[in-house]
């Protein structure tokens, strides 16, 4: 009788769990990563699988933010510098400055149908939209900027995010030369 109800327990703090999980996962909106000092948000549903940055390929003859080609998990994906690709700092392979530890290569979600891995400096976790607020800091929303370009976020602490539509990346012009 004690086993039946040890079972019926576990049962339904097994049920509670993946009822919690599901839950935080549908009011996660954004991946938080870092790069070259400045915040990002990456939208959950067009990113991909998070891999440590070991090495890349070089492939000559591209654009400095095109750091190579890797391998992740059996397939061949471009590798860019996202901070370089912004035009936020000059491209380098991490580990000359200390940041080989934290880096991560962000993969694209197989469904944007393009095999490609952004580089970012640190993992932040994850966003929901009732953490952020709309930035008011002066910046003109009218500027034109490229159309992956999002909206500027505020945190409860106050820092400044930048969202990124990494669905419009994969299909912008200058992206898509080097990458696709």
């Amino acid at each position: 009788m004690a086993n039946k109800e040890a079972l019926r327990e576990l049962q339904s703090r097994l049920a509670e769990r993946l009822q919690a999980a599901r839950t935080e996962a549908r009011t996660a909106s954004w991946l938080a990563v870092e790069s070259a000092g400045r915040r990002f948000l990456l939208p959950l549903q067009d990113a991909g699988e998070i891999f440590p940055f070991s090495s890349c390929v070089s492939v000559p003859h591209t654009s400095p933010w095109f750091l190579g080609v890797a391998n992740l998990r059996g397939g061949l994906h471009g590798v860019v510098d996202l901070a370089a690709f912004l035009g936020l700092k000059a491209a380098n392979v991490p580990g000359a400055d200390g940041l080989r530890e934290q880096a991560r290569l962000i993969a694209l979600n197989p469904s944007l149908d393009i095999n490609c891995a952004l580089l970012v400096e640190r993992l932040a976790g994850l966003r929901s939209r009732d953490q952020l607020q709309p930035a008011d800091d002066g910046v003109d929303e009218r500027t034109v900027r490229p159309g992956f370009v999002g909206k500027r976020l505020r945190d409860a602490q106050g820092r400044v995010w930048q969202e990124l539509h990494l669905a419009a990346l994969a299909h912008d012009e200058a992206f898509l030369r080097i990458v696709g």
